[in-house]
């Protein structure tokens, strides 16, 4: 029953350090501003403070979609440099296809269409007929990086909105599963993550007049767009310069009116020093979401790497613009299939209930161990109330959040907390009628015990950790709660009130075992 020094000290600096960190919780808020930015509160998920709950699905269609019509513009370029004639030249779901009327053309344009894309194959058919389409690999493969980039996109508009320890994670192959605590109306959320904010640079068509663009007369490799005010320009499709090299974007004024200020990196302000100079006195496009912003004309070089977008702006539309341009453009349209809101009203009830749950779960407890086992059941009592605190701590510790179901995990936790204490104690109890010492019983109790209470807790802790890998949401936040709360409980029945009783008996001398 000697307790060693490190052992003394490993105790004393777990409680403290569970203390310190479990401190914020207990503080009011004003108090809260002046402690340090580590140590905060533990966090409250959607059911217990209220907020939005979002469901979103990718769609992975209009990626292929897009991919497609890249791809049939690079096989028009590489057909026509080579002189090889085609027709039927378009784009598919997952692919292009194109026809080639001249045999002794047909070996060439093969060689040249599997040389676009790595990630497709051609199908050859009558008559000519070519087809490149995306294998499974590949579109698997586009797949996950299209909803990851997706979900990395979400996370840094949601980041710029200032809203904390949302939830964002992936659902199914397609879908990105969003959790806003603390936010009431995501009506300004949802208007943000509509946008892809898809940003582009292209050169107007000067060729074509707005009537043959109405007509719908537009040559290959050019696009009619709506511009802001209702008018109609022709763009050539090849992006210039896209939105990925921006750095920087603000919202400010020019002569009064909302503008939105960009800057692009080192690569894009070179390029836009290039286009800007050998393309001076033409149109030059800016297009958001496949409308056109503007297209001012390039009056002279700009050298500086930085622009202004202006237009029909308000102040808000003007900072959302350049939100979502520093975030990144989206690579998927986002469309939003389940939309949940939760007041604060039914959080503080979940809240209430939780702590009365636990108030009554704990004087039960405590009134059983003190009823059965005497002062030691005071010893594990003690324990408990350390357990509780340690395990408060170290979830704000680790900025976990709290939900209804974490409040059972702890509500749970405090039940199982006690139950290495029973062990411990039944088997001094038995170590005593068999004879032994009080200092002896207890000795035997805690070694005895040992391994029937690792192989209990071993296995709750399996469980746990294939809730918090299979679950999601809530079921996580039980399964850490619930992880936690068997490392802190271990912590505290064994060497908490190993030291208490082995105080106990140096100083009490007892001859009976008080259980």
């Amino acid at each position: 029953m000697r307790i060693e020094n490190w052992k003394l000290i490993v105790v004393a600096l777990v409680c403290l350090t569970g203390m310190l960190f479990a401190l914020p919780n207990a503080l009011p808020a004003p108090a809260l501003a002046s402690m340090p930015g580590w140590l905060k509160p533990v966090n409250l998920g959607l059911d217990l403070q209220g907020g939005s709950h979002l469901l979103l699905e990718v769609d992975l269609k209009a990626v292929f979609k897009e991919q497609a019509v890249s791809l049939v513009e690079s096989a028009r370029t590489a057909l026509r440099k080579e002189s090889i004639r085609y027709i039927g030249l378009g784009a598919d779901a997952d692919g292009i296809r194109v026809a080639i009327p001249e045999p002794e053309q047909r070996d060439k344009a093969r060689e040249l269409l599997k040389k676009l894309d790595l990630g497709t194959e051609l199908i050859e058919g009558d008559n000519g007929a070519l087809s490149l389409r995306y294998t499974e690999i590949a579109i698997n493969e586009k797949r996950k990086a299209v909803v990851g980039q997706s979900i990395e996109i979400v996370r840094r508009r949601i980041d710029e909105l200032g809203t904390r320890e949302s939830t964002i994670i992936r659902q199914g192959d397609d879908r990105i599963l969003l959790q806003l605590p603390g936010v009431e109306n995501p009506e300004h959320v949802k208007s943000l993550l509509g946008k892809t904010a898809k940003l582009t640079f292209h050169l107007v068509d000067h060729g074509v007049s707005p009537q043959d663009a109405l007509a719908g007369r537009l040559p290959p490799g050019s696009e009619a767009l709506q511009e802001t005010d209702g008018r109609i320009v022709v763009v050539r499709r090849k992006v210039e310069l896209g939105g990925e090299m921006l750095v920087d974007a603000s919202a400010g004024f020019n002569d009064g009116m909302a503008v939105v200020n960009f800057r692009f990196n080192g690569q894009g302000a070179k390029k836009f020093a290039a286009i800007t100079t050998e393309h001076t006195g033409k149109q030059f496009a800016i297009v958001l979401d496949g409308k056109a912003i503007s297209a001012p004309v390039i009056r002279e070089p700009i050298i500086g790497g930085s622009g202004q977008i202006s237009g029909s702006f308000t102040v808000q539309t003007a900072n959302d613009l350049a939100l979502l341009l520093r975030a990144g453009a989206l690579p998927a349209p986002l469309t939003i299939l389940e939309e949940r809101t939760v007041g604060p009203d039914l959080g503080a009830d979940s809240i209430q209930a939780g702590k009365v749950a636990s108030i009554v779960g704990l004087v039960f407890v405590i009134l059983f161990m003190m009823l059965v086992y005497g002062v030691f059941g005071v010893f594990a009592n003690i324990a408990l109330v350390v357990n509780l605190v340690l395990l408060l701590g170290f979830l704000s510790m680790i900025g976990a959040t709290l939900t209804l179901p974490g409040i059972a995990g702890i509500v749970l936790t405090m039940g199982m907390a006690v139950d290495a204490n029973v062990l411990i104690y039944e088997r001094m109890r038995e170590e005593f009628r068999l004879g032994r010492g009080v200092v002896s019983a207890c000795s035997a109790g805690f070694k005895r015990a040992l391994l029937t209470i690792v192989d209990s807790q071993l296995t709750t802790l399996i469980a746990a950790v294939l809730l918090f890998q299979f679950g999601t949401g809530p079921v996580r936040g039980f399964a850490v709660t619930l992880a936690l709360g068997l490392f802190t409980s271990m912590f505290t029945a064994i060497l908490v009130v190993q030291l208490m009783i082995t105080l106990w008996l140096k100083y009490a001398k007892p001859r009976e075992l008080p259980i």
